[in-house]
Order: structure tokens, then sequence, then C-alpha cells
């Protein structure tokens, strides 16, 4: 028999003969571990245990503990509820049942539709089913034999499913007890090693292998979790979130609605408008700070721009066209950079002019499906803080590294510390040569290197013209949002003709970095609402201050103070109805106003407020004038707190001259 070697993850190598299994390994090394073992990964790959090792390999054994399980207790988790549906509701089809973030789903037809009281009864018998312990045993079936087999038991999709599989390609059938499914596995060892760490969530409708033409399934997603404390943090985690919900807080707040006529679209509110505004206000003083000039594209651009480069390859099929009575086709814009290209193109360029920043709050519209929209957080039409910086392949490092360091800067203005930056490479479908990726991709990890930054690979996830950095947010209930990109593109400027005169006289295909800082300011909006529960810091509350009154005597008062805050700067509303000061004090702090200035009898005979703050059952007794200018202080957004108001406008002409020069 053959010898094959094996190293472990600290590196030490064993010689083993070829066609030993994980099993037979795990149990060579000691009693122990053959006991904790569920699955084995070979050169980075998970397999089951039971699978032969035929060459050399990169070997770990896997027990239920490790990180790496948790994919295998949610995808074991999933065949044990697929069971025990088919167990409990006899007739019922089983379709497909994938692990995704935070848990798995399974499709299903049942004769008659499922009922959220049904999720208790299926959890009961899936307990029932971990008990027995069923080991899990992996055959490989020929494609005739696998489509009698779920013919023969009325599983029409099973057998679609086959067809869909290619020719030669092994079918791979997993048993657990008397039941089985087709799957391409790995699975653990035994339903046992699921645990009791689950739960089912919810049912969902969904559209066969998501085509509407196609029948409507009911869809049931679970949890599973390693252990159960995991399984309550991420239960308890859920509820948060569900009390932060920025759909319910949008409403209750008065920012934004939805409407049917115009799906995955904002109907933005006073309210929320003066959010949106907040963002870009901020957005436009840091961008001007950092040496960008702001552009305005069209919305609208002829499709053969789009063919020229190349997304209309990529994304064609989620784009927006229409056709003109000329017999031009047009296409909605998905994003800026060609329209950027066009400006970068419109005068001769020097060496010496670049890097040169432009950016745009740029309104971009890509179709999604109706399934995933999902309030702010997954749109059709949304607005970018989109930048792009032309530049030499010398000046790609330093202007990463500004990037970088402005993003971060801006993340901790908005309460996020806690920033995981992931590095993705070329995807498998992309525009240029091996060679300019290869360029592109050095050019990025030497400026990643250079910075020092802490970084994750994303292999493949790259855009389709260079490699980026994601810029991943936690938020407060523990959460990850994808928020911030930078791109290296080598790609787009040659394919849309840019150029510029070098030092020695000669065209130059400059190099386009991708920029962009909150991505979505739709989403951007969605992400704040949810990490502060609707209590935005006082310089990005949409109302600062409400001036509320307890009796009509007290209206003009009320009036005074109101304009007082007015002119001080703050984003005031006055409430002089005739209703008790309970009530009003109970709809603003339901509206999440930060602050209030609640004005009686005494309040207007002393030239005071009461002053009560959101969440503070406590009041403070302030003169006016001292309570607005405390306020004032506060509301000073945080990349002003250092300058008085002649050091801005000094800044700002300053850069303005250097702009002109």
């Amino acid at each position: 028999m053959s010898k094959i070697t094996l190293t472990f993850p600290d590196g030490n190598k064993r010689d083993a003969d070829a066609g030993l299994t994980g099993a037979e390994l795990a149990a060579s090394i000691s009693k122990s571990l053959a006991k904790k073992a569920v699955a084995l990964e070979l050169d980075g790959t998970l397999t089951d245990l039971a699978d032969p090792i035929a060459a050399d390999a990169a070997v770990k054994i896997i027990t239920r503990d490790d990180p790496e399980a948790l994919e295998l207790v949610r995808h074991d988790c999933a065949h044990v509820m697929a069971e025990a549906v088919q167990e409990l509701f006899p007739g019922t089809q089983v379709t497909i049942g994938p692990v995704i973030e935070n848990g798995f789903y399974y499709d299903f037809d049942p004769p008659e539709p499922f009922h959220l009281e049904d999720l208790e009864k299926i959890e009961a018998k899936m307990a029932e089913i971990i008990q027995r312990n069923a080991p899990f045993t992996k055959e490989v079936w020929s494609r005739e034999d696998t489509k009698a087999h779920f013919k023969a038991k009325g599983e029409d999709y099973k057998v679609e499913l086959v067809d869909a599989i290619p020719e030669g390609e092994d079918l791979k059938i997993y048993k657990q007890g008397d039941w089985l499914d087709l799957c391409r596995g790995p699975h653990m060892n035994s339903t046992g090693k699921v645990g009791k760490a689950f739960k089912l969530l919810s049912i969902a409708g969904a559209y066969w292998r998501g085509d509407s033409n196609n029948p409507m399934l009911q869809r049931i997603y679970g949890t599973a979790w390693a252990s159960e404390k995991d399984l309550k943090a991420y239960l308890n985690m859920l509820e948060e979130a569900e009390k932060r919900d920025h759909r319910r807080l949008g409403r209750e707040m008065d920012l934004f609605h939805f409407q049917e006529e115009a799906p995955g679209a904002v109907f933005w509110h006073p309210k929320g408008w003066t959010l949106f505004l907040q963002l870009i206000d901020y957005m436009r003083r840091r961008q001007d700070a950092a040496g960008y000039f702001e552009v305005n594209s069209p919305d609208m651009m002829e499709r053969s721009l789009w063919e020229q480069s190349g997304h209309w390859e990529k994304f064609g099929e989620n784009m927006f066209t229409t056709q003109t009575p000329d017999d031009r086709v047009y296409c909605c814009k998905p994003m800026n950079c060609p329209g950027h290209v066009q400006i970068f193109k419109h005068g001769l360029k020097s060496y010496r002019e670049l890097p040169l920043r432009i950016a745009e709050f740029g309104k971009v519209h890509r179709y999604e499906p109706s399934g995933a929209l999902h309030g702010l957080l997954r749109v059709r039409h949304f607005t970018q803080d989109d930048a792009h910086i032309f530049c030499t392949e010398d000046q790609i490092t330093e202007e990463c590294i500004a990037v970088n360091d402005l993003i971060l800067s801006i993340y901790k203005d908005f309460g996020f510390e806690d920033v995981v930056i992931k590095f993705s490479d070329r995807p498998e479908r992309r525009v240029g040569s091996d060679a300019v990726w290869d360029k592109a991709e050095a050019a990025l990890k030497h400026a990643v290197e250079v910075a020092g930054l802490d970084h994750e690979l994303n292999p493949g996830e790259g855009a389709f013209y260079g490699p980026k950095l994601e810029y991943v947010l936690r938020d407060a209930i523990g959460r990850d949002w994808q928020c911030g990109t930078l791109q290296v593109d080598f790609n787009l400027p040659e394919r849309l003709g840019a150029f510029y005169i070098g030092s020695d006289g000669e065209k130059t295909i400059p190099v386009m970095l991708h920029r962009a800082m909150f991505g979505s300011l739709e989403r951007f909006v969605g992400i704040l609402v949810e990490h502060h529960a609707g209590r935005f810091p006082l310089w990005l509350a949409p109302v600062q201050l409400n001036v509320a009154t307890i009796v009509s005597e007290a209206d003009d008062y009320a009036r005074e103070v109101f304009a007082k805050a007015e002119a001080a700067g703050l984003r005031a509303e006055i409430d002089l109805r005739n209703e008790k000061i309970n009530y009003k004090v109970r709809e603003h702090s339901v509206a999440k106003v930060p602050v209030m200035y609640v004005c009686g009898r005494r309040e207007a005979e002393e030239g005071t407020v009461s002053v009560r703050r959101l969440g503070s059952k406590e009041q403070v007794v302030m003169k006016v004038d001292d309570a607005i200018a405390a306020l004032a202080a506060e509301t000073i957004p945080p990349d002003l707190l250092d300058m008085n108001p002649s050091e801005k406008t000094n800044k700002s002409k300053t850069r303005k001259s250097e702009k002109a020069a």
C-alpha cells in the first residue's frame, strides 16, 4: 500500500497509508480525540470523517467545539428538521435546505400550509430525532437509481434537482437512520452531535428556485449554535434587533415611508430628510478638507457607454433601461464611475494635476428582486457618497492610506470603533488580464502593509474591475454591516479611453481608485437608526429640542424660548397643544426627541426652562439663555469641535484658493 504524508496545523508531519479515513486518523492519535471528532479538514476543505485520504495533504481533525464545526451543526440541524417535518406531515415534499448566516432554512411543499404553532411541534420532533443519535452515512448512487427512488416517493422537486446536476458528478445520498436526502455534504457522524441549542424562528413563502413562475413553497427558518449559551445570546440579540428595527422607528419618529407604487424607493419625510442632509453636510466638510472636488453626473446615459465600461455585461440584468422614440437605449446609472471618467477626460490633464479627487452624492438605480427588499437596508434607488481618485502608480500607496484614515475617522465620529477590514481579490467574472490584476492586487496589498492594517482575506469578492478593501462595522448589539469600500482599478480608465500627459510628454493611463465611505446613504441611515435605537447623538438628531408648554398662559413665553433656540442654530419644534404635559412628554419620547424645554407659569415669571433629557426622569431648571448656550455647544458636529467660526471660514477660503491655484 502506498504511503502519504499528512501535515498537521502545528507543522508536524506523519506518514500514513493511502486510504486512511479521518476517523481512523483521529483514533490513531487518541481515544478521546476519536470520540470528539466530527469531521476532517482536508487541504482547507471540510469532509466527512469516513472519507479516505488518498494523497499528501494538510489535515485537521475537527471537533464539535471547533469554530469550523458550527456550519456542520447547522447543516445537520436542517436535515433533522426535514426528517421531523416529513414524520409529522406525511406527503410533504422536501426541496433544498442550505446553511445561511446564523442558521439555516429548508423549503417544503406540504399538502396543507404550515402555521406558526406547528414550529413547536417540529422542534419537539427534532429533539426526539437528535436523541435517537442515528449515524450519518454517505452513499453514492447512480443517476437512474436516485431518480427512481425520489419519483417513487412523489418527490418531484428532488427529481428535478437530479436532472440539474451535471453529468459525471457524483450523486451523494446521506442517510440518518431510515431517512435520507440528496446532499453534497459533509455531515457530522451522527444526529446526536446537533445538540439542544437550536430554535425554529419563522415561516415564509419562497418560489421554487426563486422564480415567480414556479410554485410557491413554504420556507422554515431556524438557527443552531454550538451551545445553549450561544443560542440564548443570539435570541436576545434578535429581540433587541426587533426593538431597534429601523422600519418601526422610522414610523414612530416620522422619518420616511415606503409604498407599493414605488417598490424599493424611499419617501423621505421632513425629519428624515433633515437627517439625510446632515450626513451629506458632514461628508462635504470632510471631503472638502481632504481635497476633493464635488461633481454631478447624469442619472441616465446611453447603453453603449455601459457596454464599453463592462457594466452591461456584468450587471445588465440589474439595470433599469428605457428606449426613446429614436431607438436609442438609455440606462439609469447603477454606478457613478463611468460618469466620473467622462469628467476626467474633459480637457487635457497633466501629471501635475494628479492626484485628482472627485466626489459625488450620486443617485444610482439597481434592480433588486422584490423578496430581497428590506426597508432602507436593501433598496432599488439609493445615494452613494462616491468618489474616484485619478492618480499615478507612484501615488497609489499614499492615496490608499489617506482614504483608509479618512474612512476610519468618519466611522468613529458616528460611534463605530469596531471595524474589520477585508481584502477582496479577483472574482471569477472580471475584466482585464491576469497581469493587470497581479499589479492591482500587489499595489493594494502594499498600501495595506505600509499602513500596518489588520485585515482578513475575502477571496474572490473583488469588483469586476479591481481588488478592494471592504470596511465592516460592528453595531451596538454585535451585528456586522459592510459599508465602505476602496478599490484599485487599472482597467476602467483604459476601457473608457482616459489618459493624462506624463512627465515624459507621453499619454499615460491613470490609475483609478474607487471609494465609498457611507456606501449607500439610505442604508447608512438605517444602520444608524438601529445602532443608536433612534436615540441619535445631539448633533445628528433631526429634531434636537422640543419646547412644550404646561399651560396656555405660558404660550407667549414658549414662543420666545423657541425663537432664541432657532436663532442659536438649534433644530427645534414647539408644542403649544392643549394637552397634559405628561402626554406631550410621552409622545416626544416615542419620537426620540433628545431634549425638551418645559415652560409653565413659574418658568415664564423667572425666565427659566425645565430641561428634560430623553431616558431620564429628572428635570433641571436653568436660565433660558444658559440652557440654550449649553445645548448649542453639545450640538456641534464632531469634525467642527476643535474649530471656532473664524477658523472654519479661513480654512474654507484657504482650500478654495489652493484648488484655484
